[in-house]
């Protein structure tokens, strides 16, 4: 099992220096990845954007896997999303994992800019195919329902780019697209998922024969004021494969600081 750090870059990590000196705290203390969510609009402003942030992030670590956890590729013109995956992912000598989502409007990511909510699924699905297709090389004739792109082959990905999903119901339709992909992210609210719940949507969506991440979010790391009790062992039998610590732009960010200092929480 792997360990991550998942945090916003808005409020206290809105400054991208203070987010590469976490990164490679972060790395200098064990974790073997950070993860920032992708926002427009800020819970706490500041906020930074995180696909610069990332790239900083990759000239200054050397082994932590690095990617937004995650971006919509509803608000995301997918040629551009797929150039700036291709860049951070060759900054950091293949180390990038592209976490994906819906998106969230809860603080007007979509609302306010004029974006249509009710498109974002078909959206989604739609720019997953071009990404995929721009970093394979092809030649790209693509015509859909809201993307046209005209592309010459072109010289595939010189690293392979996972794609996870992340999930917060267990329709068929998101659990074929995360089946899909490189591994999930169960969204389960302000607490993880009991390993029950996780072992019923592991068997869901892993496919046979190929390596498929599962990620899980929540608090478990002793340095915090008040310690969540969670059961990392049996998420790890229920099919986990990272557990990601989850820094909050509403803590200070000293204490934030000292859960990065002390290490992935091993129990």
């Amino acid at each position: 099992m792997r360990h991550g750090l998942y945090l916003p870059p808005f409020g206290p990590f809105g400054d991208p220096a203070v987010l590469v000196d976490l990164a490679v705290r972060a790395e200098a203390a064990g974790w073997d990845g950070v993860f920032l969510w992708d926002h427009v609009v800020p819970g706490a402003p500041p906020i930074a954007d995180p696909w610069t942030t990332l790239g900083a992030i990759a000239s200054a670590t050397s082994t932590l896997r690095l990617g937004p956890m995650v971006t919509p590729p509803a608000r995301r013109r997918p040629w551009v999303l797929a150039r700036q995956a291709s860049t951070v992912s060759r900054l950091s000598h293949g180390r990038l994992i592209l976490g994906t989502g819906l998106g969230s409007d809860e603080t007007g990511d979509f609302s306010r800019f004029g974006e249509p909510l009710p498109a974002r699924s078909a959206k989604f699905d739609e720019a997953l195919t071009v990404l995929r297709a721009i970093w394979a090389g092809d030649e790209v004739r693509h015509r859909g329902e809201h993307f046209a792109v005209d592309l010459d082959a072109s010289q595939p990905e010189p690293h392979p780019i996972p794609v996870w999903t992340a999930l917060s119901a267990e329709h068929p339709r998101v659990l074929a697209r995360a089946a899909a992909g490189d591994g999930v992210f169960p969204l389960a609210g302000p607490h993880p998922p009991a390993p029950e719940t996780l072992a019923r949507l592991v068997s869901a969506v892993r496919p046979e024969g190929r390596p498929f991440d599962v990620a899980v979010a929540g608090n478990a790391s002793p340095a915090w004021d008040e310690p969540s009790a969670v059961d990392l062992g049996a998420l790890a039998e229920a099919g986990m494969t990272w557990w990601l610590e989850s820094l909050i732009h509403f803590d200070p960010l000293e204490l934030s600081l000292t859960v990065v200092d002390a290490g992935p929480p091993r129990r």
